[in-house]
Protein backbone atom coordinates (compact mmCIF):
# COMPACT_ATOMS: atom_id res chain seq x y z
CA UNK A 1 0.00 0.00 0.00
CA UNK A 2 1.41 3.69 -0.61
CA UNK A 3 1.07 4.82 2.98
CA UNK A 4 2.11 3.36 6.07
CA UNK A 5 0.76 5.76 8.63
CA UNK A 6 -2.16 7.75 8.77
CA UNK A 7 -2.26 10.95 11.38
CA UNK A 8 -5.39 11.79 12.62
CA UNK A 9 -7.08 15.36 13.84
CA UNK A 10 -9.18 14.83 17.21
CA UNK A 11 -11.46 17.52 17.15
CA UNK A 12 -13.87 17.58 14.49
CA UNK A 13 -12.22 14.84 12.50
CA UNK A 14 -12.79 11.79 15.46
CA UNK A 15 -14.39 13.20 18.28
CA UNK A 16 -17.40 15.75 17.36
CA UNK A 17 -16.30 19.33 19.31
CA UNK A 18 -19.22 21.23 19.44
CA UNK A 19 -21.06 18.86 21.66
CA UNK A 20 -18.01 18.93 24.03
CA UNK A 21 -17.85 22.47 24.49
CA UNK A 22 -21.99 23.00 24.75
CA UNK A 23 -21.61 20.34 27.57
CA UNK A 24 -18.39 21.44 29.24
CA UNK A 25 -19.55 25.15 29.12
CA UNK A 26 -22.81 24.53 30.75
CA UNK A 27 -20.86 22.03 33.28
CA UNK A 28 -18.49 25.67 34.14
CA UNK A 29 -20.90 28.04 34.32
CA UNK A 30 -22.85 26.13 36.70
CA UNK A 31 -20.16 25.08 38.90
CA UNK A 32 -19.63 29.53 38.99
CA UNK A 33 -23.49 29.82 39.29
CA UNK A 34 -24.69 30.40 36.28
CA UNK A 35 -27.35 27.75 35.13
CA UNK A 36 -28.03 29.51 32.13
CA UNK A 37 -24.38 31.01 31.50
CA UNK A 38 -23.76 28.53 28.23
CA UNK A 39 -27.15 29.70 26.46
CA UNK A 40 -26.63 33.06 27.04
CA UNK A 41 -22.91 33.38 26.31
CA UNK A 42 -21.81 30.68 24.11
CA UNK A 43 -22.10 32.15 21.18
CA UNK A 44 -20.35 35.73 21.70
CA UNK A 45 -17.50 32.83 23.60
CA UNK A 46 -17.34 30.73 20.10
CA UNK A 47 -16.74 34.24 18.28
CA UNK A 48 -14.00 35.55 20.57
CA UNK A 49 -12.89 31.90 20.21
CA UNK A 50 -12.20 31.67 16.75
CA UNK A 51 -10.14 34.80 16.74
CA UNK A 52 -7.50 33.48 19.35
CA UNK A 53 -7.56 30.10 18.13
CA UNK A 54 -6.75 31.45 14.16
CA UNK A 55 -3.99 33.79 16.04
CA UNK A 56 -2.88 30.57 17.79
CA UNK A 57 -2.07 28.78 13.76
CA UNK A 58 -0.59 32.10 13.12
CA UNK A 59 1.76 31.73 15.57
CA UNK A 60 0.55 34.95 17.39
CA UNK A 61 -0.23 33.58 21.02
CA UNK A 62 0.74 31.16 23.16
CA UNK A 63 -1.96 28.50 24.29
CA UNK A 64 -1.94 28.76 27.88
CA UNK A 65 -2.62 32.85 26.97
CA UNK A 66 -5.43 31.67 24.62
CA UNK A 67 -7.14 28.87 27.65
CA UNK A 68 -7.71 32.30 29.59
CA UNK A 69 -7.53 35.49 27.35
CA UNK A 70 -11.07 33.89 25.76
CA UNK A 71 -12.93 34.06 28.81
CA UNK A 72 -11.22 37.55 29.97
CA UNK A 73 -12.53 39.07 26.75
CA UNK A 74 -16.04 37.30 27.62
CA UNK A 75 -16.63 38.02 31.09
CA UNK A 76 -15.10 41.94 30.02
CA UNK A 77 -17.67 42.21 27.16
CA UNK A 78 -20.54 41.40 29.73
CA UNK A 79 -19.79 43.16 32.43
CA UNK A 80 -19.21 39.60 34.47
CA UNK A 81 -17.16 39.39 37.73
CA UNK A 82 -15.49 35.97 37.06
CA UNK A 83 -12.46 34.88 37.93
CA UNK A 84 -11.07 34.25 34.20
CA UNK A 85 -8.52 31.71 35.43
CA UNK A 86 -10.71 29.49 37.77
CA UNK A 87 -13.30 29.59 35.36
CA UNK A 88 -10.48 28.16 32.46
CA UNK A 89 -9.00 25.49 34.63
CA UNK A 90 -12.93 24.53 35.18
CA UNK A 91 -14.01 24.62 31.52
CA UNK A 92 -10.91 22.20 30.37
CA UNK A 93 -11.39 19.73 33.20
CA UNK A 94 -14.98 19.51 32.00
CA UNK A 95 -13.87 18.71 28.58
CA UNK A 96 -11.60 16.57 29.19
CA UNK A 97 -14.71 14.20 30.49
CA UNK A 98 -16.79 15.22 27.22
CA UNK A 99 -16.26 11.87 24.45
CA UNK A 100 -18.63 12.43 20.98
CA UNK A 101 -17.36 9.95 18.87
CA UNK A 102 -18.29 11.05 15.38
CA UNK A 103 -20.03 8.34 12.89
CA UNK A 104 -17.68 6.30 11.53
CA UNK A 105 -14.41 6.70 13.51
CA UNK A 106 -14.48 3.40 15.32
CA UNK A 107 -15.23 1.77 12.30
CA UNK A 108 -12.81 3.21 10.39
CA UNK A 109 -9.62 2.44 13.11
CA UNK A 110 -10.78 -1.09 13.59
CA UNK A 111 -10.45 -1.74 9.91
CA UNK A 112 -7.09 0.36 9.45
CA UNK A 113 -5.52 -1.83 12.13
CA UNK A 114 -2.70 -3.03 10.02
CA UNK A 115 -1.42 0.50 9.68
CA UNK A 116 0.07 2.76 11.78
CA UNK A 117 -2.48 5.12 13.77
CA UNK A 118 -1.55 8.13 15.29
CA UNK A 119 -2.60 11.64 16.33
CA UNK A 120 -1.50 14.86 15.77
CA UNK A 121 -4.02 17.69 16.96
CA UNK A 122 -3.84 21.30 18.71
CA UNK A 123 -5.10 21.26 21.95
CA UNK A 124 -4.16 20.74 25.62
CA UNK A 125 -2.21 17.73 26.11
CA UNK A 126 -4.22 16.67 29.46
CA UNK A 127 -7.82 17.16 27.53
CA UNK A 128 -6.79 15.26 24.57
CA UNK A 129 -5.35 12.49 26.61
CA UNK A 130 -8.13 12.43 28.44
CA UNK A 131 -11.12 12.60 25.68
CA UNK A 132 -9.35 10.02 23.71
CA UNK A 133 -7.95 7.72 26.02
CA UNK A 134 -11.86 7.86 28.02
CA UNK A 135 -13.15 6.52 24.45
CA UNK A 136 -13.29 3.19 22.22
CA UNK A 137 -10.26 4.37 20.39
CA UNK A 138 -8.27 4.46 23.30
CA UNK A 139 -6.32 1.88 22.04
CA UNK A 140 -6.24 2.58 18.06
CA UNK A 141 -2.91 4.95 18.22
CA UNK A 142 0.56 4.40 18.69
CA UNK A 143 1.03 7.89 19.88
CA UNK A 144 -0.87 11.02 20.74
CA UNK A 145 1.13 14.07 19.96
CA UNK A 146 -0.81 17.20 21.02
CA UNK A 147 0.85 20.58 20.62
CA UNK A 148 0.89 22.01 24.19
CA UNK A 149 3.66 19.19 24.48
CA UNK A 150 5.66 19.54 20.81
CA UNK A 151 5.75 23.32 22.00
CA UNK A 152 4.18 24.39 18.07
CA UNK A 153 0.50 23.94 16.72
CA UNK A 154 -0.39 22.84 13.25
CA UNK A 155 -0.25 23.95 10.78
CA UNK A 156 3.65 24.87 12.09
CA UNK A 157 6.10 22.46 11.08
CA UNK A 158 7.32 22.54 14.24
CA UNK A 159 4.65 19.98 15.00
CA UNK A 160 5.48 17.50 12.41
CA UNK A 161 9.23 17.79 13.61
CA UNK A 162 7.88 16.38 16.33
CA UNK A 163 5.70 13.92 15.52
CA UNK A 164 8.17 12.66 12.81
CA UNK A 165 10.74 12.24 15.00
CA UNK A 166 8.66 10.62 17.69
CA UNK A 167 7.26 8.09 15.52
CA UNK A 168 10.90 7.63 13.64
CA UNK A 169 9.12 8.23 10.13
CA UNK A 170 11.57 9.02 7.37
CA UNK A 171 9.58 8.98 4.31
CA UNK A 172 7.05 11.82 4.34
CA UNK A 173 5.64 9.41 0.76
CA UNK A 174 4.30 7.18 3.47
CA UNK A 175 1.98 9.21 5.85
CA UNK A 176 -1.09 10.78 5.27
CA UNK A 177 -2.96 13.30 7.28
CA UNK A 178 -6.26 13.40 7.76
CA UNK A 179 -8.61 16.21 9.37
CA UNK A 180 -11.65 19.16 9.03
CA UNK A 181 -9.59 22.12 9.34
CA UNK A 182 -8.33 23.29 5.99
CA UNK A 183 -5.86 25.98 7.71
CA UNK A 184 -4.49 23.87 10.15
CA UNK A 185 -4.31 20.17 9.47
CA UNK A 186 -4.27 20.50 5.12
CA UNK A 187 -2.03 23.48 5.07
CA UNK A 188 0.33 22.21 7.96
CA UNK A 189 0.32 19.08 5.62
CA UNK A 190 0.61 20.36 2.28
CA UNK A 191 3.62 23.09 3.95
CA UNK A 192 5.66 19.89 5.31
CA UNK A 193 5.63 18.16 2.20
CA UNK A 194 2.50 15.19 3.13
CA UNK A 195 -0.43 14.17 1.26
CA UNK A 196 -3.48 15.23 3.04
CA UNK A 197 -7.51 14.24 3.26
CA UNK A 198 -9.92 16.78 4.31
CA UNK A 199 -12.51 15.33 5.96
CA UNK A 200 -15.57 17.44 4.86
CA UNK A 201 -19.09 16.37 5.91
CA UNK A 202 -20.84 19.70 6.21
CA UNK A 203 -19.76 20.17 2.04
CA UNK A 204 -18.08 23.77 3.26
CA UNK A 205 -16.82 25.60 0.25
CA UNK A 206 -13.02 25.50 -0.27
CA UNK A 207 -12.41 29.34 -1.22
CA UNK A 208 -8.67 29.74 0.47
CA UNK A 209 -6.62 28.21 -2.48
CA UNK A 210 -5.62 25.55 -0.25
CA UNK A 211 -5.69 22.24 -2.62
CA UNK A 212 -6.09 19.17 -0.37
CA UNK A 213 -4.55 15.43 -1.78
CA UNK A 214 -8.02 14.04 -1.58
CA UNK A 215 -11.46 14.82 -0.06
CA UNK A 216 -14.11 13.16 1.80
CA UNK A 217 -17.75 13.19 3.23
CA UNK A 218 -17.41 10.45 5.47
CA UNK A 219 -14.97 9.39 7.48
CA UNK A 220 -15.49 5.51 6.12
CA UNK A 221 -14.74 7.17 2.12
CA UNK A 222 -11.01 7.42 3.51
CA UNK A 223 -11.36 3.27 3.69
CA UNK A 224 -11.53 3.70 -0.14
CA UNK A 225 -8.44 6.05 -0.74
CA UNK A 226 -6.30 3.95 1.51
CA UNK A 227 -7.99 0.76 1.58
CA UNK A 228 -8.55 -1.85 4.73
CA UNK A 229 -5.42 -3.41 6.13
CA UNK A 230 -6.41 -5.50 9.25
CA UNK A 231 -3.96 -7.46 11.11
Amino acid sequence: MKYEIILFDVDDTLLDFGISEKKALHEAFLEFGLPTGAEDYAGCYQEISKVLWRDLERGHIDLTILGVERFKRLFLKHGLDMDADAFSRAYLGHLGKEIHLLPGAIEVCEKLGGYRLAIITNGFTAVQTARIGGSALCNSFESLIVSQEAGFQKPNRGIFDYAFSKLKITHKSKALIVGDSLTSDIQGGLNYGLDTCWYNPHQKDNDLGIKPTYEIRTLTDLLEIVGSKQV
